[in-house]
């Protein structure tokens, strides 16, 4: 494994299936070599205009993520992580659609942490219950920069079953709704 990722350990579906949202983690340390690769498969994302408005904040400071717990509404698992990643916008642009770029290209990069993160047999868990002023003022995260999502990051200390997802058909039209 390099930290460029180049040799995943599972293919993309094989890892969309064994994505998992964790809540309950092992107090063993994620590798640099891991961690490292977890955040290559997020810069790698594509964004609106190829402008890469994302900044990663890594958090392996216990005290920190206590509070950043309690940020997140008292969720004690986003503590229990021994790495938790902050994902945030840097942009104001509004795509032609209407939608705000920075939600969208930070979306993608998470998801390709988390995608990245389950290939690798580590759990993440998307947390966007979180008040943002908090987190802004724990990580001196500047005005005019979105949080978007908080990621606890380790090996998960749980294996949750599969949740139950809608049939293909019935989240599918063809052409036109």
């Amino acid at each position: 494994m390099t930290c460029h990722g180049s040799d995943i350990a599972m293919d993309i579906m094989d890892a969309i299936r064994a994505r998992r949202s964790i809540r309950n983690f092992q107090e063993r340390p994620v590798e640099e070599e891991k961690l490292l690769a977890v955040l290559e498969a997020g810069r790698l994302a594509p964004s609106a205009k190829n402008m890469q408005d994302w900044r990663f904040i890594v958090v392996r400071d216990e005290a920190t993520r206590q509070r950043l717990a309690q940020a997140a509404r008292d969720q004690q698992f986003v503590a229990l992580a021994p790495v938790v990643i902050a994902a945030c916008g840097t942009s104001d642009l509004v795509m032609t659609c209407g939608q705000p770029a920075y939600a969208i290209d930070v979306a993608i990069a998470v998801d390709h942490m988390t995608l990245a993160a389950a290939s690798l047999d580590l759990g993440t868990c998307w947390v966007g219950a979180f008040y943002e002023d908090k987190v802004r003022e724990i990580l001196g995260v500047p005005q005019g920069i979105r949080i978007v999502a908080l990621l606890p990051l380790g090996y998960p200390a749980e294996q949750p079953h599969p949740r139950p997802r809608k049939d293909l058909d019935e989240v599918l039209v063809w052409e036109h709704w």
